[in-house]
């Protein structure tokens, strides 16, 4: 992605089998948003001299694909300068100021356009990002919870965290519904097992690689990164997205009780607090 007007790419006809075969092709595709991101920036753009980067970055915030296309933009297009400051579509914004946005990033494609007669991968891919908005806000009130005055990366983090899987369903939907299917089929399959069978590699380590190559914020790299578990913060957006995946079709999962465990120990609190909390948010 080095610019935000590429084309969209279409079903890969010789299927990448390794993290830089399909760092490659993620590269050269484009990156749709939610219609309604696309809809609410075309509003904005009408009133642009009323526009100030606090109101476009609470509307690009909600949309994951939104946020990493102006995360990845805004380092290429600074990549000569060290961005450890740039972590958070805000600060982002800031940086490129309002007008030079409404100018590089025109009318934006949306994942209906470009999933248009896929309605099985356009699914697929809206739940994903459903689970992503679930475990950003478990994942802010869990920081806000700590005072860890990075709640507004780790909130990125969480909301970013599976965004390989998005891309899949955007530009290799036969394959993601095949890893779909197979884990439906047999629901003790892991993630990273599935997908190595299908994609010759974890869609993690491509992630990784890609977050690399975008040059995305350093903290935003290693919160998303699974192998620093140690690290509270990462923990704290781990918890968040295991939640949320357990209680993606309600609370009763058998893995439920385990990660309340582990979410009170995090937060310091009961078991009951903590529930009354996960319940609240949940609503």
């Amino acid at each position: 992605m080095n610019a935000p007007d590429l084309p969209l790419a279409t079903q890969p006809r010789h299927t990448p089998r390794d993290v830089t075969g399909w760092v490659r092709y993620f590269q050269l595709a484009e990156i749709p948003v939610q219609a309604s991101t696309a809809e609410a920036l075309e509003d904005l753009r009408l009133i642009e001299d009323a526009v100030d980067a606090r109101m476009l970055a609470e509307l690009i915030s909600g949309d994951p694909l939104m946020t990493l296309k102006l995360l990845a933009y805004t380092a290429s297009v600074h990549r000569h300068r060290r961005l450890t400051d740039v972590e958070t579509a805000g600060q982002a914004l800031v940086l490129l100021g309002i007008t030079p946005f409404f100018r590089d990033f025109g009318p934006q494609p949306t994942i209906e356009q470009h999933l248009d007669g896929q309605p099985e991968a356009l699914a697929g891919l809206r739940e994903v990002i459903r689970r992503a908005h679930r475990a950003s806000r478990f994942a802010l009130a869990f920081a806000v919870h700590r005072g860890d005055h990075d709640a507004p990366v780790i909130h990125e983090a969480a909301l970013l965290h599976d965004f390989a899987e998005m891309l899949l369903w955007l530009h290799a939907p036969a394959l993601a519904l095949d890893i779909a299917a197979r884990q439906a089929a047999d629901p003790t399959l892991r993630s990273s097992t599935v997908q190595r069978q299908v994609l010759g590699v974890p869609l993690g380590e491509v992630q990784h690689a890609l977050m690399l190559s975008w040059r995305l914020p350093e903290l935003l790299v290693r919160m998303t990164d699974d192998r620093h578990e140690s690290s509270t913060q990462v923990r704290n957006v781990l918890l968040a997205i295991r939640f949320a995946r357990h209680t993606a079709r309600g609370w009763e999962n058998a893995a439920v009780p385990d990660d309340l465990r582990d979410i009170a120990q995090l937060l310091n609190l009961g078991a009951a607090p903590t529930e009354k909390l996960l319940l609240e948010l949940d609503q």
